[in-house]
């Protein structure tokens, strides 16, 4: 019985490790998933019975919540029908999500039986456009009794979207930037959409880029170390204010109290020594940039909410657009404030009063009633984001570039975010996500996170999930899915148990990557897969079906002598690029600056570890070497001495750039700290506070980027952009 069900479920039996080590998942383990999977498995006779229960509902609906269907083929409804049914007839009735409703009628002698021997297949006689439709139902038995159910059905297209270039076989390049690190001379200590929007129009005329890369943009606590990772936000679905430029906001020039503000000596102080600190101070910028724009708000109430102006009415409709899902997230940032206002040691929502806890409880809608002007704060912040974002992505497609802004979805959610608290029956209770063993974590590896619960998003009709790809990939015309292998798997870790006890939970994966190909349709935007690691080949197959861009770093790409694979061995449907926030840099690649950053934090367990990564250095740069001089980016004579060296050459540099140019790959993408050589990562993996993750800022402003100690670096990538017509344009 126990594996009879896991199997229905989805739960794998066994593992593989990332040495090909099959492990056998545990009676235990298993049992804890289908717990949190909502099935009593608390022993043999209890899952029998939660199992039966589970049938019966089954065989009580007659249509499942959602079905998923590509466009051109025949749209087949099974139905379940009672035995007393039989004889009977069916009527139906389909609500496009735009037109008009058609319905029909048919006797159920006349339907199919279906390959699972449980349904029959009605198919509808009508074609339906891409979209989300509802359908319902009634059947209506020989007796006259008569039962009914609804259904949303989704019809998606066989392939994502491409740029028309891409599909042509061209290729395009472009610049990755972590937009909090961006300098320049009149930012509040952060990059903001200003800065972006002059950085954009510089990478399109001096580079020749046509995408601008950037760190998720979701929306954080900004509290340290613990909440600025962009890869951990405490929600999905929208953004951090940190971003927001201030002074651009229309209100900033009707608010004569916010100018005379910025105006005091105290603030332009420390604005400059925000500015001018070599890490971003998330707390510190957050603080005045709240301060600043709660000033904003008060003005646009008294302006325009209290006499209805058209900037009002523009914000009502984009409330609307919102709905409930906007109203969640803003009231669990306003309980955060008041309560932890009240009480300095409140910091997550599992501490709050428990009333507080439910984003449904009677007190929390009378909290939203009471606080209506703080909830709306919010909202308007986050409308003040759309606006600013839109503006930035309109000025990149301006400048000519074919994508524009590439946005960046996490994987991860804050358990103690906004996204657990108002939709908590999207997650599973019980289990966290995690990764097998690996070289780093012989025990595996436990991210803390939940995983999200797939029967209820199946429930929910993939609204949720339709949300989390619209939401993400607005004002872009690329969205990165980091760790892509969620849509086939997740590595599921039962409380209590040690990660290397969990196992695989499967997931929908034709409906979840249907759905992005709508999405990705409908909003013009490029998707590229993060599948580094041991993905399996059923997701990279499933990749390349619905188009969507793998993701390869040269650091990864390697033949089995050792040397990285020729330039004209990699796909065409793929992302190449130098490295992530996650990796070293070119530069600090050359130097063992992550291998001395792991020894400070203290993540090497002894000197012998130590000693053996440095000799695993040497010898990646040796065939590093040998891969450049071999497909002739530098001269046969070139020294493999090099190899001992801790300094990326001008002529290193130039050669591994034009060595990724040279890939037939659609989309070549440069980290800015790649362009510079500079030598720090943005993440160290495994610490927090032991090394300054997330908070790093660019070597060189907006303004040193356009002049001269950036002339060579521009000059070289762009010769290589446009020796490989990758050039924008």
């Amino acid at each position: 019985m126990l594996n009879k069900v896991c199997n229905y479920l989805r739960i794998d039996a066994e593992y593989h490790d990332i040495w090909g080590q099959p492990h056998q998942a545990s009676e235990e383990a298993r049992r804890a998933i289908l717990a949190s999977l909502g099935m009593d498995a608390r022993d043999d006779e209890t899952l029998q019975q939660s199992w039966e229960r589970h049938l019966r509902r089954r065989r009580e609906s007659i249509l499942d919540p959602a079905l998923v269907v590509k466009q051109g083929s025949g749209i087949v409804i099974p139905v379940r029908i009672h035995r007393e049914e039989e004889g009977g007839r069916l009527e139906l009735a389909i609500y496009p999500e735009q037109g008009e409703s058609a319905k029909l009628e048919a006797g159920l002698d006349g339907l199919r039986r279906g390959v699972d021997g449980e349904s029959l297949e009605l198919e509808l006689p009508w074609s339906l456009p891409l979209g989300y439709h509802d359908l319902e139902i009634r059947i209506i038995g020989p007796a006259g009794g008569s039962r009914q159910a609804a259904q949303r059905l989704i019809i998606v297209p066989e392939k994502a979207h491409q740029p028309k270039r891409l599909r042509n076989g061209g290729r395009l390049s472009g610049i990755a930037v972590s937009l909090y690190g961006v300098r320049s001379s009149r930012n509040w200590g952060a990059g903001d959409f200003t800065d972006l929007e002059e950085l954009t129009r510089w990478a399109a005329k001096s580079l020749g880029v046509s995408v601008v890369a950037l760190n998720p943009l979701h929306a954080l606590h900004n509290r340290e170390p613990y909440n600025t990772s962009p890869y951990l936000p405490l929600s999905s679905y929208y953004r951090n204010y940190l971003y927001l430029d201030v002074e651009r906001i229309p209100e900033f020039g009707e608010s004569e109290a916010a100018r005379r503000m910025l105006g005091r000596e105290t603030v332009q102080e420390a604005i400059a020594r925000l500015r001018a600190a070599e890490l971003v101070d998330y707390g510190g910028v957050a603080r005045l940039k709240r301060g600043f724009l709660k000033l904003l708000f008060r003005e646009f109430l008294r302006r325009h909410w209290a006499t209805g102006t058209e900037r009002a009415r523009r914000f009502r409709r984009y409330l609307a657009e919102e709905g409930e899902l906007i109203n969640g997230f803003a009231v669990y940032c306003s309980l955060d404030e008041v309560l932890h206002a009240r009480n300095r040691e409140l910091w997550i929502w599992p501490d709050w009063p428990a009333e507080y806890q439910d984003p449904e409880s009677a007190e929390t809608k009378a909290f939203a009633e009471r606080y209506w002007r703080r909830v709306l704060f919010h909202q308007w912040v986050q409308w003040q984001i759309d606006e600013q974002l839109a503006e930035v992505q309109a000025a990149a497609r301006a400048a000519g570039m074919e994508i524009g802004l590439y946005h960046d979805l996490a994987l991860a959610t804050d358990s103690c975010g906004a996204d657990l608290w108002a939709h908590r029956r999207f997650f599973a209770q019980g289990c966290r996500v995690g990764s097998p063993p690996d070289d780093f974590s012989p025990d595996g590896q436990d991210w803390a996170f939940p995983p999200p619960q797939p029967e209820t998003h199946l429930e929910d009709g993939y609204r949720l999930f339709s949300e989390t790809i619209r939401k993400n990939s607005r004002h872009g015309g690329a969205l990165r899915i980091d760790h892509f292998m969620r849509f086939y798997r997740l590595f599921w870790v039962p409380d209590g148990l040690a990660a290397r006890h969990g196992t695989y939970v499967r997931e929908r994966f034709e409906d979840l990557m249907g759905i992005l190909a709508l999405e990705s349709v409908r909003g013009e935007f490029l998707v590229i897969g993060e599948d580094l690691g041991t993905c399996p080949p059923e997701v990279r197959e499933g990749m390349a079906r619905y188009g969507v861009l793998s993701y390869k770093l040269f650091y990864f790409e390697k033949g089995p002598d050792g040397l990285q694979r020729r330039p004209d061995e990699f796909p065409h449907l793929a992302l190449v690029s130098s490295t992530t926030h996650d990796l070293p840099t070119l530069a600090g690649f050359w130097a063992g600056r992550d291998i001395e950053a792991r020894k400070a934090a203290g993540l090497l367990p002894d000197e012998s570890w130590y000693q053996r990564q440095w000799d695993e250095r040497r010898g990646e740069k040796r065939r590093m070497v040998e891969t450049l001089v071999r497909d002739g980016f530098l001269p046969p004579d070139f020294p493999r001495e090099v190899a001992e060296w801790t300094e990326l050459t001008g002529e290193l540099h130039n050669a591994v750039i034009g060595w990724l140019c040279s890939t037939p790959s659609a989309l070549m993408l440069l980290n800015q700290e790649d362009l510079t050589k500079e030598t720090e990562q943005q993440n160290l993996p495994g610490t927090t506070a032991e090394y300054p993750n997330w908070k790093r800022k660019m070597k060189l402003s907006l303004e040193e980027l356009q002049g001269e100690e950036a002339a060579g670096f521009v000059k070289m990538f762009r010769t290589w952009l446009e020796r490989t017509g990758r050039v924008n344009g």
